[in-house]
Order: C-alpha cells, then sequence, then structure tokens
C-alpha cells in the first residue's frame, strides 16, 4: 500500500494568495525535462479528509480545502518551506476508510 504525504490548505489561500500555478508548473516542466513520471496532483475538497482518522486534520483547515497530494516526501517538505501556512500530514492508500487517491481524482 503506497504512502501518498500532502500538504493542505484553503483553497483560497493555496490557489488564489499563492502563486501555485507558477511552482506546479516549473515542478511539471522539470519532470519533462527528466522524463520522470508525475506524481504530485492537486486535488480540490479531497477524499481522504472524510476518513474518520483525518478528522483532526480536516477541522484545522479552513474550507474549501485542497491539497497537493504526491508520493515524493521531500518535494511535499519542500512546498512546506515554501508556503509556510499549511498543514503536513501522510496516509496510506488504498485503506478501509480511504480510497485510492488517484482512482477518482477531481484535479484543478
Amino acid at each position: 500500500m503506497p504512502t501518498y504525504h500532502y500538504v493542505l490548505a484553503s483553497q483560497s489561500f493555496l490557489l488564489e494568495e499563492e502563486p501555485i500555478e507558477e511552482v506546479i508548473r516549473e515542478r511539471t516542466r522539470n519532470y519533462q525535462e527528466r522524463e520522470k513520471e508525475i506524481d504530485f496532483w492537486v486535488v480540490k475538497q479531497p477524499a481522504f479528509l472524510e476518513a474518520p482518522e483525518m478528522n483532526a486534520t480536516k477541522n484545522q483547515c479552513p474550507q474549501p480545502a485542497v491539497a497537493i497530494i504526491s508520493t515524493d516526501r521531500q518535494f511535499i517538505t519542500w512546498l512546506k518551506l515554501r508556503l509556510e501556512h499549511v498543514i503536513v500530514g501522510k496516509f496510506q492508500a488504498p485503506s478501509e476508510t480511504i480510497p485510492e487517491p488517484l482512482a477518482s481524482l477531481a484535479s484543478v
């Protein structure tokens, strides 16, 4: 079962106040140049927040929420340092309470 790492913030903060589009575009370009498969996704209202074990995290984040999810822990750590006002964490999926995050992605 893969481990997914994430940064989580309110939609207004992550998509309007921060220049995250530029960061994602640059990261995508970098991956393409290195012929590396994309391992991150921007997700509005991520389904993992509905799992009972994520209640505390969900309650900490203003809604509607947006997450950047990745299998690359270092990328998420870098985002946390760059963005500062985000929640970070990880989860494993699929599990009994958390579906596979890529199966029903509603990406931005």
